[in-house]
């Protein structure tokens, strides 16, 4: 595993990637769609939330996708635009974008889950580590039907596929990420816990 980072990179190339990679991050896609399809806020629909799975609670899939795809692209465009002046500055600005998602600048700092901003980078940065991530999403939730805990297992494990394929920056990313999706889920893991977290496919709010 390579333990090498920020090597003879300037402050000023760190402070670039980001800021690129927040303000990319910040762009608040699921907002944007909604709105420009006439559907109003999504803030005031469901959970409130800005992400692809409030969108879907729209009832519009190709919207919900689109926030999906959007989300999870803002993320990896930052980590490949600032892994073509250094590789180690794709980790800063894919960590720095995942910041700009949660917390976006335009919305009072009140952003979505980080789900898919975070996979996308991770597949960016390591495709291997953010397929596994991407592959065990896919395994819980076809298993437990939860959304949420879907989300929970794949960040938390994701560093570890860091550290088994990866390296040192992208592990620290990963435990970054992780840490930050489960502080973002904190009432989706209450729910969970008292059994009263909606399942796939039901009605009620994230």
């Amino acid at each position: 595993m390579s333990t090498s980072f920020l090597a003879d990179l300037s402050l000023w190339q760190v402070a670039g990637a980001a800021i690129l990679g927040y303000l990319l991050g910040s762009v608040p896609f699921g907002l944007l769609l909604t709105r420009a399809a006439g559907l109003g806020d999504i803030r005031k629909i469901g959970s409130g939330n800005i992400g692809a799975t409030n969108v879907l609670r729209t009832g519009n899939k190709t919207l919900a996708l689109g926030t999906l795809l959007l989300d999870g692209g803002k993320g990896a465009a930052a980590a490949l635009l600032a892994g073509l002046a250094a590789p180690d500055l794709a980790v800063i600005a894919g960590g720095a974008a995942l910041l700009g998602h949660l917390f976006p600048v335009w919305l009072g700092f009140k952003g979505g889950k980080g789900v898919a901003t975070t996979l996308g980078t991770l597949i960016a940065i390591n495709w291997m580590v953010g397929i596994g991530a991407c592959l065990t999403w896919i395994v819980v939730a076809a298993a437990f039907r939860f959304s949420s805990l879907s989300a929970l297992v794949a960040v938390a494990l994701a560093p570890v596929y860091a550290y088994l394929i990866g390296t040192l920056p992208e592990v620290a990313l990963g435990v970054f990420a992780a840490i930050l999706v489960w502080i973002r889920h904190h009432e989706n893991i209450r729910r969970l816990l008292r059994g009263e977290e909606p399942r796939i496919g039901g009605k009620k709010a994230e």
